[in-house]
């Protein structure tokens, strides 16, 4: 079966009464992700049953809720964690065993309304959205929270070596936070198109790894890490690509010291040798979603103007979401897209 063979469908749904702790969020712009291809394409299963409506990269406006939030411009963080639970109160909130997922765990933002948790929505200011409109911030919900989060737990440091491996609808983040954090960085990608778009970010130390053996890559990475004079170890690795090759290359790169950062995503398994972050004296980490709390510091990144979101972003009528969720797959598309609703009741 294909994604054609299941299509998504419109339907109308009346607005349930909201719950205490729910806010009802008009929707400006839901962003299209990797987890949503997994869940229509290739049958990875929801918590909650089918029917259900994907997407959980969320920006809109509260019309409904907590009276503080009404009006509020706000993005719906990806994962809403309970807030209780000892994972939560060990500072491990984003992996809480509780959370909430828009699109996995109760209806998502392809539609014109969403019934939310209200406890963790994150208000967006005026400044934020002077270079930019609300549904484009939606990328905010998953595509840049994930990186910042990766790059906090990572421990980057001014004057890290940081190779970002994909920059695609998530790796172009990265590499852009990556930066503002004081790393010298390196781009690694096998496509020249997406590695060209990194000069409007002021990313110039780029290789495209297109037919190269592993062991070249390390060589013209080592390389790049003597031109721009970054450390020959404590190297900080984030593979973005979320492919076996990507991943491959990722171990491949851990060195003295390394801190090595899992945020793509495959199903495919590897063979490596895991003695290596023995010798190494080596960190492999993953991450998964975002804190909460940390969507303030994003959002403070996006009004000083020092994170660029807009050129790397493209909008789609949602009445369009069978059509871009297929090039998506097809891998037609060159930004991350954004469904926004042009339904007669929004």
């Amino acid at each position: 079966m294909t994604a054609k063979d299941h299509p998504f469908e419109l339907v109308e749904k009346s607005i349930p009464i909201l719950g205490e702790d729910e806010a009802l969020v008009k929707i400006s712009g839901c962003g299209v992700c990797h987890t949503d291809i997994s869940f229509w394409h290739y049958g990875v299963p929801t918590k909650h049953e089918l029917p259900l409506v994907l997407g959980h990269e969320i920006s809109g406006i509260v019309e409904d809720g907590p009276s503080h939030l009404v009006g509020k411009s706000v993005i719906i963080p990806a994962v809403m964690p309970c807030g209780d639970c000892d994972l939560c109160n060990a500072g491990r909130s984003n992996i809480c065993q509780k959370q909430q997922m828009p699109g996995n765990d109760f209806h998502g933002g392809f539609s014109t309304h969403i019934v939310t948790p209200s406890k963790y929505l994150a208000v967006v200011s005026d400044s934020a959205l002077q270079g930019h409109s609300l549904a484009e911030l939606a990328v905010i919900a998953d595509a840049v929270s994930t990186p910042y989060q990766v790059m906090v737990k990572s421990g980057i440091h001014e004057g890290d070596f940081a190779i970002i491996i994909g920059v695609g609808g998530v790796g172009i983040y990265a590499t852009q936070i990556a930066k503002i954090f004081g790393g010298k960085v390196v781009a690694l990608d096998i496509s020249k198109d997406k590695l060209d778009q990194l000069t409007q970010i002021g990313i110039k130390d780029c290789i495209n790894t297109s037919g190269m053996k592993i062991k070249e890559i390390k060589n013209a990475v080592k390389e790049k890490c003597r031109e721009i004079g970054a450390p020959p170890n404590r190297w900080k690795i984030y593979e973005m690509s979320g492919t076996k090759p990507g991943q491959e290359l990722a171990f491949a790169l851990m060195g003295i010291a390394s801190t090595l950062s899992i945020v793509g995503f495959t199903m495919d398994k590897l063979e490596i040798r895991l003695s290596n972050v023995m010798a190494f004296d080596a960190n492999i980490i993953g991450t998964w979603g975002c804190k909460p709390e940390l969507y303030a510091d994003v959002l403070k990144l996006v009004s000083e103007d020092k994170l660029t979101i807009k050129p790397f972003t493209e909008t789609f009528h949602m009445s369009k979401i069978n059509e871009i969720f297929q090039r998506t797959l097809e891998h037609k598309l060159k930004k991350r897209s954004v469904m926004i609703p042009d339904f007669e009741n929004n």
